[in-house]
C-alpha cells in the first residue's frame, strides 16, 4: 500500500463520516436553535420542551435518510473490498 492510496482512503472515509454526521446532526441542531429562540423569548424552562423536539427530528432523519445512508455506507465498503488486492499488495 502506498502512501497515496492510503491518504486517498483516510480522506474517502473522512468526508463520507462528515457527510453521515451532517445529515443527522444539522436537522436536530436547527430545531434545538429554534426551541432556544421560543424559551428565550416566553421564558419557558422546561427541559423536555428541548429536548423531544430535537429527539423527534433526529428520529425522522434517521427514518427518511436512512436508506440513502446505508446505501452509501455499503458502496464505500464495496469499494474498499474490490480495492483490497492492490491495497495489501
Amino acid at each position: 500500500m502506498t502512501l497515496d492510496v492510503a491518504v486517498d482512503l483516510v480522506s474517502h472515509a473522512l468526508r463520507l463520516i462528515m457527510l453521515i454526521v451532517a445529515v443527522l446532526v444539522v436537522p436536530g441542531m436547527l430545531v434545538g436553535l429554534l426551541v432556544g429562540i421560543f424559551q428565550a423569548a416566553t421564558q419557558i424552562n422546561e427541559q423536555t420542551l428541548s429536548f423531544l423536539p430535537r429527539l423527534m427530528v433526529t428520529l425522522l432523519a434517521i427514518t427518511l435518510a436512512g436508506h440513502w445512508l446505508f446505501g452509501t455506507l455499503m458502496d464505500f465498503c464495496v469499494q474498499v473490498f474490490r480495492q483490497a488486492a492492490s491495497l495489501v499488495g
